[in-house]
């Protein structure tokens, strides 16, 4: 005896990162026009910062391309073939987000190192009044993602994104004021390496996140063994096996087990007590659980051996 339920047609329109689709479009809208002004200004100005900074947008802009591209795909219905529909994108683009960042990280980081061996003019005044924009245009992003952060995956590495360029801004900023005051072009490389290495252990953390999704590893907020003894302490259960919880994408997330009964007609009552302990302590409501006879499964027992 088994009872599954299938969300599989409902679960795309409340997918977290749907319904922060108005605020994703905002804030790729505000970084997609600032990132031609910032590669603009970089190229005038000669500054890497600014150029750095630059990439980062060009990263953001794509972040959240992905992300509503992903919300696209989760918007359409599940078929025999995809019986969750297509609600994994928004995990496979935070994937994707993460890698590019690195490999982009990795290419700022050797311009910097060429920079610091011939050091090029800078314009220090565009430079710095193209930074304070750029770091307006990255506080209105970040506003616009802040409520979706902890719900969604997807919008979280967007959110990631913007908070490492508004970091950049600042770091543009302080580059700029430099140059400017004291004529040490050293402190664009220099900002803009750090603008590289600042992002990397958070890109690495949602790098980390998104594989163990496709890993189908355990929700680090569902502790297991907590969630196997619950089920153990349900009177009647005998024994817990097969035991899995996984997520499918942010904010949904699935359990399976089977549960040993000794008296089979108590199953239905089982059955819903499970439910209500998986529901109501861990927030698992997309559950399958299979009731056995554990009269049944000593006998099967015995007959391998």
């Amino acid at each position: 005896m088994g009872a599954g339920h299938s969300h599989a047609a409902a679960a795309p329109a409340g997918t977290a990162a749907r319904r922060h689709k108005s605020r994703l479009l905002g804030a790729l809208a505000l970084t997609t026009s600032f990132m031609l002004i910032e590669v603009v200004g970089g190229l005038w100005t000669g500054s890497l910062a600014l150029l750095a900074d630059a990439a980062h947008m060009l990263t953001d802009a794509g972040g959240l391309a992905l992300a509503l591209i992903a919300i696209r795909f989760a918007e359409r219905p599940a078929t025999p073939q995809k019986t969750y529909g297509y609600v994994r994108m928004e995990v496979l683009s935070a994937l994707t987000n993460a890698v590019v960042l690195l490999l982009l990280t990795t290419y700022i980081l050797y311009e910097a190192y060429q920079r610091f061996l011939n050091p090029p003019e800078i314009l220090s005044g565009p430079m710095l009044a193209v930074a304070v924009a750029g770091l307006a245009v990255n506080l209105v992003s970040m506003k616009l993602l802040s409520a979706g952060q902890s719900e969604s995956l997807n919008v979280k590495g967007a959110y990631f994104e913007v908070l490492s360029d508004m970091l950049g801004s600042l770091g543009v900023i302080v580059a700029a004021g430099v140059v400017m005051l004291t004529g040490w072009t050293l402190a664009d490389p220099i900002v803009g390496a750090g603008i590289g290495l600042f992002i990397v252990p958070r890109t690495w953390i949602l790098l980390k996140q998104a594989v163990h999704i496709l890993m189908e590893g355990t929700p680090p907020e569902v502790d297991i063994g907590l969630l196997e003894r619950s089920l153990r302490e349900i009177p009647g259960v005998t024994a817990v096996h097969d035991l899995h919880v996984w997520t499918i994408t942010s904010g949904m997330d699935a359990v399976s087990c089977h549960l040993v009964v000794a008296d089979m007609a108590e199953a239905r009552k089982t059955l819903v007590s499970a439910r209500e302990a998986l529901a109501k302590r861990f927030g698992l409501t997309h559950a399958t659980i299979q009731i056995e006879d554990q009269a049944l499964r000593e006998a099967e027992g015995e007959q391998r051996i």
